[in-house]
């Protein structure tokens, strides 16, 4: 069974940065996409970036030009650079996996609180 650890969520004040990772048991490359998902108090969890086994990142368009998804193949772990966090930005953020085209795997995730 494949496992996604999350780490790196905190508390951090508007404006600022955090990094999360997210460490597979498995290759990466054994994936088609991975990606991050969060959810947020009392809101549905919404897909915030993904990045394709050829690199391909997209990301939705409230973190577009914020967040920088990547993944270190070698490490076998996923990242989410988080710059300029906003209140809203506060969520449980989730990793995920994919061999086809549906979520296979999943983190327990991480909790990030952005303050004012």
């Amino acid at each position: 069974q494949v496992q996604l650890v999350e780490s790196g969520g905190g508390l951090v004040q508007a404006g600022g940065s955090l990094t999360l990772s997210c460490a597979a048991s498995d290759s990466l490359t054994s994936f088609n996409l991975m990606g991050w998902y969060r959810q947020g108090p009392g809101k549905q969890r919404e897909l915030v970036a993904s990045i394709s086994s050829g690199g391909i990142a997209q990301y939705a368009y409230s973190v577009k030009g914020r967040f920088t998804i990547s993944r270190d193949n070698a490490e076998n772990t996923l990242y989410l650079q988080m710059n300029s966090l906003k209140r809203e930005d506060t969520a449980v953020y989730y990793c995920a996996a994919a061999r086809g085209n549906t979520w296979d795997y999943w983190g327990q995730g991480t909790q990030v609180t952005v303050s004012s």
